[in-house]
């Protein structure tokens, strides 16, 4: 399967992992249905995980929201995330208490080809593929 439509959303606010996690899904589910694939429930689920994770840290750490765009090729998951800080992501020491530190570990370790584009306007995008 060639690379499909995208998914593109402006998200903002408190609810915006919520709202990316489920629009994802729809559209990760349906692209697949439409061209007779199977995402693998693993890969679906740790492809919403990390949407989840960017997603927050991108509404949670700049200002201005965040750009998520997902694609599904026949391979994986590409998940990007722009937001208008030119910070790059650094890695905290996970709190055991629930105060957070996880994020950018676990998309450290569950994705593939993590990488960070600085755009000459400002802001940055965060990409992770994550395999079928």
């Amino acid at each position: 399967m060639p690379l499909q439509l995208r998914l593109h959303l402006d998200l903002h606010g408190r609810s915006a992992a919520a709202q990316a996690r489920r629009a994802a899904r729809i559209h990760l589910e349906e692209t697949a249905a439409d061209h007779h694939e199977l995402i693998p429930p693993l890969a679906l689920d740790t492809a919403l995980l990390l949407i989840s994770e960017l997603v927050t840290n991108a509404v949670r750490h700049t200002s201005g929201g965040c750009l998520l765009e997902v694609r599904l090729a026949a391979d994986g998951i590409d998940i990007e995330v722009t937001d208008t800080s030119d910070a790059e992501p650094q890695p905290r020491r996970p709190d055991r208490r629930g105060e957070g530190g996880w994020g950018w570990h676990l998309v450290n370790r569950l994705g593939t080809d993590v990488g960070i584009r600085h755009h000459a306007t400002g802001g940055k995008t965060i990409h992770v593929r994550v395999p079928c």
